[in-house]
């Protein structure tokens, strides 16, 4: 018998109970991968929440670093003993998880598990934001939200690796000190964050901004963009953005506005492997430096959802079971 982290039913993190589960069985495509760690992310807050709809009883997580154990019927491309990492696999938050073969990226030799599994959503979700969503050049002037969160730390740092002014807002002095060690060029606090901006692009505004923060930072971006700029709004840490007339566009500057997120940049196994390979090989050689803030045993997932939505976390959180 293994262990796997339940929720019954929606609600706080308090409905996390670590239980006996039995071994998951692969099926065709797929491989049994035993993890040896698991990544902490907001949208597993939000389906044991109730704010995204999940079936109950419901094992959460979705990234994932470990040891292929068994593989399904069709699997050609990993045997039993290969290192695999995933940002999209099923029901993570245990001692063995499933992964779709289309879906598991193969992790570099000399990365650990608790590193490999840091990576893949948001190293990914950093790649897309400024590969895909707004292509960031040299000389672009860029806000990021949440500098010292798992995200911004990677971002700031693929930022400035792009030629980028790089411009991040934290809440502590000990998030700033980790912005600035990640590269950031000028960090600030939230209060007045927008005029700051402005102060420092010599009243133009930033080119685009990323803004995983949600309610508490929406109104603020839009005022801090340039005309025609870009707000990238990719995750509501502090709560979902109220409706919005898109009028606030047209007069804030001729505005874009988008919400991606990851499923829609991981469409096939090409996209997967190009985002998966480059971050995986920039943290191999050391220029992306990936900061696990907190690390826990899978029976605390509970405190680790507390400490995340609390805003007490840096660099990433990772369940070991």
């Amino acid at each position: 018998m293994t262990h796997a982290i339940v929720a019954r039913q929606a609600g706080g993190p308090e409905v996390l109970a670590y239980e006996e589960a039995e071994r998951p069985v692969p099926g065709p495509g797929q491989l049994l991968l035993k993890v040896g760690a698991a990544g902490v992310n907001f949208i597993d807050t939000y389906k044991r929440s109730g704010t995204y709809k999940v079936p109950y009883p419901f094992i959460p997580g979705s990234e994932a670093a470990g040891t292929v154990e068994e593989v399904g019927d069709g699997v050609t491309g990993f045997v039993p003993g290969d290192r695999v990492a995933t940002a999209e696999g099923i029901n993570c938050y245990a001692d063995y998880a499933l992964v779709d073969e289309a879906k598991a990226l193969p992790v570099p030799p000399h990365l650990d598990d608790a590193t490999a599994a840091a990576l893949p959503l948001q190293g990914m979700t950093a790649h897309f934001l400024i590969n895909s969503t707004f292509k960031v050049e040299a000389g672009h002037r860029v806000l990021v939200h949440a500098g010292a969160g798992g995200v911004g730390l990677l971002l700031i740092q693929l930022l400035k690796d792009k030629g980028a002014e790089v411009v991040t807002t934290v809440s502590t002095d000990e998030k700033e000190q980790l912005a600035l060690d990640a590269g950031a060029d000028h960090v600030l606090r939230y209060g007045g964050f927008s005029k700051r901006v402005r102060e420092i692009t010599g009243g133009a505004g930033a080119d685009v901004v990323y803004d995983g923060v949600g309610k508490d930072t929406f109104d603020g971006s839009l005022s801090a963009l340039r005309v025609r700029g870009t707000l990238v709004l990719f995750g509501a840490a502090s709560g979902p953005v109220p409706p919005l007339d898109p009028q606030r566009l047209n007069a804030g500057g001729s505005l874009f506005l988008t919400r991606p997120t990851i499923a829609h940049h991981l469409q096939d196994a090409a996209e997967r492997r190009w985002r998966s390979d480059e971050i995986f090989a920039a943290a191999a050689r050391g220029s992306l430096k990936v900061r696990i803030g907190a690390r826990y045993p899978l029976v605390r997932a509970a405190q680790a959802h507390r400490d995340l939505e609390g805003r007490r976390t840096t660099g990433k959180v990772i369940l070991v079971p």
